[in-house]
């Protein structure tokens, strides 16, 4: 049996996070082989995540971040079982360490995101490995983001919702760029204004104003007319720049933009909100 020192199990524990007792038994089963007991935690992180595969992770944190720059952001999920897990501070070490990651590499999409390299494995490894620390399933379920004259991110406390905003100019008071992440976060827009939003959503909403027209009793000939005046008020609630801005009802996003700066305007927004 080989002489396990606390000082070894320290060390296992730093770069595995796996708890005190797990390291001390990987190690005497490797007879003191410090890669061999990292072996030993990855196989049973892999067992649990087999075990817990049909689990259901819908809990865990949105986070969001954006380059020291400005000019480059990223948001990403990771999942987990239950909120007290999302709350454990192996897990929150974890999620930002991947946001640092993915913000320093900034790879092109979630797959890529998985296959980046963190702690001697990948990414996607990494998080099944934690499965055996953390005890649930783990999910890296979500990755996008954004590049632009000037980037802003926001977490909503809680780190259940987050957003990340793309602007045309970088320069201004930051509390516009603040603003505008906070109103995404508020009022959920589906597009930047009408013309971002699909046709297959336009085309959703007459059918529904129609329909809603047609069950009021109103005659067939006026139903494409009402239709488009809800459509016009869809496109005023649910476009980020037609939507009142919710700090002053009394004017548009647009016109808030407008008044910090005249060429100031949205490239992208990005949105993610876990369970609510």
């Amino acid at each position: 049996m080989a002489n396990i020192s606390s000082a070894d199990v320290a060390k296992l524990r730093r770069v595995t996070l796996a708890g005190m007792m797990d390291c001390k038994k990987a190690l005497e089963e490797s007879e003191g082989n410090f890669d061999k007991a990292i072996e030993i935690i990855r196989k049973k992180g892999q067992a649990v995540a087999n075990k817990r595969a049909d689990r259901e992770a819908t809990e865990g944190v949105v986070l969001s971040k954006v380059s020291s720059d400005g000019k480059h952001g990223v948001i990403f999920v990771l999942n987990s079982e239950t909120d007290f897990v999302a709350k454990n501070a192996n897990f929150m070490a974890l999620a930002n360490k991947i946001l640092d990651i993915a913000l320093a590499k900034n790879p092109a999409n979630l797959e890529e995101l998985k296959s980046l390299p963190m702690d001697g494995g990948k990414i996607g490894d990494k998080i099944v490995e934690y499965v055996g620390v953390i005890g649930e399933k783990l999910d890296l379920s979500y990755f996008d983001r954004i590049e632009a004259a000037h980037v802003q991110a926001y977490i909503h406390p809680g780190n259940k919702l987050a957003t990340l905003v793309g602007f045309t100019k970088s320069g201004i008071d930051v509390q516009v760029y603040k603003d505008i992440a906070m109103q995404v976060a508020a009022m959920n827009p589906v597009a930047i204004d009408k013309d971002f939003v699909p046709q297959a959503v336009i085309a959703q909403e007459i059918e529904i104003g129609k329909e809603q027209a047609r069950r009021d009793g109103k005659p067939e000939e006026m139903l494409e007319k009402i239709a488009q005046g809800k459509l016009a008020k869809f496109f005023k609630e649910s476009t980020l720049l037609n939507q009142d801005f919710v700090k002053d009802n009394k004017m548009s996003i647009k016109q808030y933009l407008q008044s910090a700066s005249k060429d100031l305007a949205v490239t992208d927004f990005k949105r993610y909100s876990l369970n609510l």
